[in-house]
């Protein structure tokens, strides 16, 4: 895997390494490298050089620095040169930028090959509001995926995910970026009679991703439609498990839900540090079950798999405690 190094002046590095974190999942093979006012150039490559001989591939290592030309560029850079052929090194760090070089150690082997690929999302990270201030050559730059939308054939389902928070930067980063959707589509009766909430969430869809909100009922018709969603590939949000069953018994086609986070509210126990039951939950989850649907218990593609039936168990020795 490629180590990668965040490195900058002040604390910086450290606190976009917490907040990938927070967003992806803790990685392994990543250090945070920073330059105090207290301390000079050989100081910060002191800390590099301990960074690179702590990862399992010393042979392929990406610097992600905040200044081009500033110190720890220049420090990064010296020990470049001597590894030119496999190292790299991106100036202009953002968060964007990180979580996107997380996203492709999934995929790609060469620190090089990662540094070409995640320009392009640091740039697209950048943003204004409102849009009337972007340039109009940026205007134009995001294509849109909807593009093969008409096509016969039916919607494919990518991921189906219940998240009490819906699209947020875990979703709209990581999961994104593993499942590859060209429409995100949050399926709640309530939400879609939110106008506020519906244009935040179209708001908050990634670069080149296209967001919607559509009650229940107006899911399952989208899901039998075989004349108008060829191509289109569907990453589903629902706020609760009652809605999935709803939508399930209506004929959408799911075999796997992604539990993520479910809110705790008066009345519910919490079996762990992201999932709250209430005895309907339960009950709705076993339902799911017996109608064929299995469960990923994730909140990040990087986290490992939770066992759905133990935690199911706890919930319910919890509620008859009660």
């Amino acid at each position: 895997m490629v180590g990668i190094i965040l490195a900058s002046h002040g604390e910086f590095a450290s606190g976009i390494l917490q907040s990938a974190s927070m967003i992806f999942g803790e990685q392994e093979n990543v250090a945070a490298v920073t330059l105090m006012p207290s301390e000079g150039p050989e100081d910060i490559k002191k800390k590099m050089q301990d960074a690179v001989q702590g990862f399992d591939n010393q042979d392929e290592v990406l610097f992600l620095v905040d200044l081009w030309g500033g110190t720890p560029f220049n420090q990064a850079n010296s020990l470049f040169e001597e590894h030119k052929e496999n190292w790299a090194i991106v100036a202009g760090m953002n968060l964007p930028m990180v979580i996107e070089a997380y996203a492709s150690r999934f995929s790609m082997e060469s620190a090089q090959e990662i540094a070409t690929h995640i320009l392009g999302t640091a740039k697209e990270g950048v943003k204004v509001k409102p849009e009337e201030l972007e340039p109009e050559e940026e205007k134009g730059a995001v294509v849109e995926q909807s593009a093969s939308a008409g096509k016969p054939g039916k919607l494919s389902y990518v991921l189906a995910r219940i998240d009490t928070r819906l699209l947020h930067g875990q979703v709209a980063t990581a999961w994104t970026k593993t499942t590859g959707p060209t429409r995100i589509i949050v399926v709640s009766d309530a939400v879609a009679k939110d106008e506020l909430r519906k244009k935040l969430i179209q708001q908050a869809a990634p670069p080149g991703v296209k967001a919607h909100v559509v009650p229940i009922e107006q899911m399952i018709k989208i899901s039998k439609d075989d004349q108008h969603f060829g191509g289109q590939k569907a990453l589903l949000l629902f706020e609760t498990p009652q809605d999935v069953l709803r939508a399930v018994e209506g004929g959408v086609p799911l075999e796997t839900v992604n539990v993520g986070s479910m809110a705790h509210s008066p009345g519910k126990v919490q079996p762990n540090k992201v999932l709250a039951f209430g005895q309907d939950d339960i009950d709705t989850f076993n339902k799911l079950k017996e109608a064929g649907v299995k469960f990923d218990v994730r909140k990040v593609p990087s986290d490992s798999k939770g066992n759905m039936e133990e935690i199911i168990k706890k919930a319910q020795e919890e509620i008859n405690k009660k």
